[in-house]
């Protein structure tokens, strides 16, 4: 019996077609590009069924609403195919798979997200091989998890960060290795244990929890920022230098991380750096975001980071318990 594989169109330049204002979004131009791939419907190809979201996004324009969209439609749609495939605009992709990785909980099936660099309707387009490659990846079941495959490479989801606008090659996964890679052959990464699950799958939506990212730069004032640290706001992605250094002096963002801490705002540290791990204290310049009480997010990529601070408030944890598994690894975004 044939594999059934599940194409969820959220939008993105994969399937958008060009128009005097550029390139946009149309509902159902892409079946209709699809049903003239002979090679969709080759007999070696699992059986798919395309379902469109509508409005159709640019992922741009992708939010927390628009992930509980996915995750409903997979969890609707769950026992009727063997895995799904995600095409997606390549702007908030690393955000998308980031978030699916959390909420799709106890996951046992594979969940690809692709998209490309140029439309599929254009005559030179890496859009067939990353869709083509994408299905037969969900149709196999080797890899239960959220994973992003782009350019002949499957990544961990929740390891991924774009990194190019223009080539073809437009993400990777810095500090993780590839979960396959596409020559001739897919070839799994046998070293990698798969993530299987023995629980019953369900899908945890995310709620609309007030999240902010401040990019450390040589400068910064940071008393700037003391104005959005109010009740509301529930968690800081603090992007910083090297391994969690901040310039300055220690007394300019004391007043920051105190407020932070009696509004209960969880404050996490990642680094600008694609590569490598947050060591705070392990430098002096790091030393006070260590001793006020900071997360540490070791080498998780800030889409995951924010990606988990929705998904742990979400959860109905409370401060205390959001900081404790913000360094807990919970869905392979991280490496103690």
């Amino acid at each position: 019996m044939k594999k059934r594989v599940l194409l969820i169109h959220t939008g993105g330049t994969i399937g958008m077609r060009k128009t005097p204002n550029g390139y946009a979004p149309e509902q159902g131009f892409l079946k209709g590009i699809l049903d003239d791939i002979t090679k969709l419907y080759d007999p070696s190809m699992p059986d798919w069924e395309l379902l469109e979201l509508s409005p159709l996004l640019d992922s741009s324009n992708m939010t927390v609403l628009d992930w509980n969209r996915i995750g409903t439609i997979i969890e609707e749609h769950y026992e009727a195919f063997d895995g799904f495939v995600i095409l997606h605009g390549t702007d908030t992709m690393a955000y998308t798979a980031s978030a699916l990785s959390f909420s799709l909980e106890n996951l046992d099936k594979p969940v690809i997200i692709t998209g490309s660099q140029i439309p599929l309707c254009e005559v030179r387009s890496d859009a067939l091989d990353n869709l083509l490659t994408s299905i037969m990846i969900a149709a196999e079941g080797i890899v239960r998890e959220v994973a992003l495959f782009f350019n002949d490479k499957l990544m961990r989801g929740n390891r991924c960060t774009k990194l190019s606008t223009e080539d073809l090659d437009a993400f990777c996964s810095p500090n993780f290795p590839a979960l396959a890679e596409v020559g001739t052959k897919i070839k799994y990464n046998e070293m990698i244990p798969q993530r299987i699950s023995r629980k019953a799958f369900r899908v945890q939506p995310l709620e609309r929890i007030p999240i902010g990212i401040i990019k450390v730069f040589p400068g910064i004032q940071f008393d700037l920022f003391e104005e959005i640290m109010t009740e509301s706001l529930k968690g800081i992605v603090l992007e910083t230098f090297g391994a969690g250094n901040i310039p300055g002096s220690v007394d300019a963002i004391l007043p920051i991380i105190q407020k932070a801490y009696e509004n209960g705002t969880v404050l996490v540290v990642c680094s600008q750096c694609i590569k490598g791990s947050v060591s705070l204290g392990t430098y002096e310049t790091s030393s006070a975001l260590k001793n006020a009480g900071a997360v540490c997010a070791y080498d998780m990529t800030t889409e995951a980071a924010v990606a988990k601070l929705y998904y742990l408030f979400s959860c109905g944890l409370d401060g205390k318990a959001v900081k404790k598994m913000m360094e807990a690894d919970i869905a392979g975004e991280l490496s103690i």
